[in-house]
């Protein structure tokens, strides 16, 4: 028995490291270096040790190639959290994502600690519509504990045939016990900008992540907003909250979108062509009108990019709470058989240089999530016009049209101050730019 497995381990050692040696002939330390990498032979010995030892004493039979897949999915966990293996199946579904349509819950998600956590839901999907918020930790999927599984088989639980349900049993900062929310899984179709009219003047425009299209998007957007308004904006409310990131083009677009020129972001890592930057091109989209940047924990990734290149080039406020802090470059490398890997290379740094790798993006303005309730049956007093026999102001048809309007302004802004408050402040802060410019023209 025990020379039987002598035999095995030396035939599974020299399979191996012949594997390895012919891969690593050609694999180089440094481009501008001409010697190859040195294997680590002891650690490699090791590791075939190990391989034969499962392929004999395991309680049952594995195939090898279920083993060196999943040495190499550990090989890549062990790097970040978003160092991944890609089998033929996922690499198919992560570039149907870029398209902005996909199946599942609709949610970000990464892993924190053995569980799940919600980097972002996305907006008009069966997750946020439960009630999933960024941060949530997800430690059950159904009756299958989270802690044990790798993303990849987390996911893949989530995932399923339309109409159908899972219920996550989610732990929530500031909540006393775990909650369960039942999610119905559902086709998601994400519509990357979504736009309307805040107030007289002011527009709101919305990216919930960033894809190939959204740059011609965001264009679309502005110019309806524009036509809305007689043909300007006073000012715009870009809302990245939530937004779990996406495509790095399209966020470099929606940058110079707001910029004449200067550095949009820059990226640095070990091998050369990792190492790339880029700059705006001529044309505001806006003409130079204020511009308020809402973001919060659940802005990753490409949303940190244009926060911050706005908020370096001084052509953006920006507000809310901090961003989550992924200013890391992942790149996708296709592998013979159909399968990828994706492996972080470079890091984003903003035109002033700032890594936003676990650091983020500081607003100008620090604005919390908190809940605004209108007050009922409030007065303001007794005025003139309560008093009897008080003068009629002259102009009965234009006053009354006009009382009618600022009521209605009135209420509509209450609704939303109670609605999102962040929003409601950001377009306050918008008005207070406006009227800036306007006493400096004077």
């Amino acid at each position: 028995m025990k020379s039987n497995t002598r035999n095995f381990l030396i035939l599974s050692t020299g399979l191996l490291l012949g594997v390895l040696l012919a891969i690593g002939h050609g694999v180089w330390a440094d481009k501008n270096e001409a010697r190859p990498i040195a294997l680590p032979l002891e650690e490699l010995r090791t590791f075939t040790e190990v391989f034969a030892k499962i392929k004999q004493e395991y309680v049952e039979p594995v195939e090898d190639k279920t083993l060196l897949e999943s040495a190499v999915r550990g090989m890549l966990s062990g790097l970040d959290p978003h160092s991944a293996y890609l089998d033929p199946e996922s690499y198919k579904e992560l570039q149907v994502g870029t398209t902005g349509e996909f199946g599942g819950l609709g949610i970000e998600v990464g892993m924190e600690n053995g569980f799940v956590k919600v980097i972002s839901p996305i907006d008009d999907t069966p997750a946020q519509r439960a009630g999933i918020k960024a941060g949530d930790l997800i430690i059950r999927l159904d009756d299958t504990p989270v802690k044990g599984l790798t993303l990849r088989e987390a996911v893949k639980i989530m995932r399923g045939k339309p109409g159908t349900s899972i219920v996550l049993t989610i732990v929530r900062e500031g909540e006393e016990k775990p909650l369960k929310i039942k999610v119905t899984r559902a086709v998601i179709r994400v519509k990357s900008v979504k736009s309307r009219m805040l107030d007289e003047g002011f527009g709101y425009l919305r990216i919930t992540s960033f894809q190939s299209k959204t740059g011609d998007n965001l264009h679309e957007a502005i110019r309806k907003l524009k036509k809305e308004n007689g043909g300007t904006l006073d000012g715009l409310v870009l809302d990245l909250r939530n937004n779990p990131g996406g495509v790095l083009s399209a966020a470099v677009e929606v940058s110079d979108a707001f910029l004449d020129e200067g550095l949009i972001v820059y990226t640095e890592g070990r091998n050369p062509g990792s190492r790339l930057s880029f700059s705006a091109t001529p044309g505001d989209v806006l003409d130079g009108a204020p511009l308020v940047v809402l973001v919060n924990g659940g802005s990753a990734s490409a949303s940190e990019i244009v926060a911050g290149a706005l908020q370096d080039h001084h052509r953006g406020i920006v507000t809310g709470s901090k961003t989550f802090g992924k200013g890391s470059v992942q790149t996708i490398l296709p592998l013979g058989n159909g399968s990828a890997l994706k492996l972080t290379t470079a890091r984003y740094y903003t035109p002033s240089g700032r890594s936003i790798q676990a650091e983020g993006i500081e607003p100008d303005i620090k604005l919390e999530r908190v809940r605004v309730a209108a007050v009922e049956n409030s007065s303001d007093g007794i005025k003139e016009a309560d008093l009897a026999g008080h003068l009629e102001n002259g102009d009965d048809k234009t006053g009354k049209k006009k009382d009618d309007e600022d009521e209605k302004g009135e209420h509509s802004l209450v609704d939303l101050a109670t609605r999102d408050y962040q929003l409601y402040e950001a377009l306050n802060i918008l008005r207070s730019l406006k009227l800036y410019q306007q006493a400096m023209k004077d």
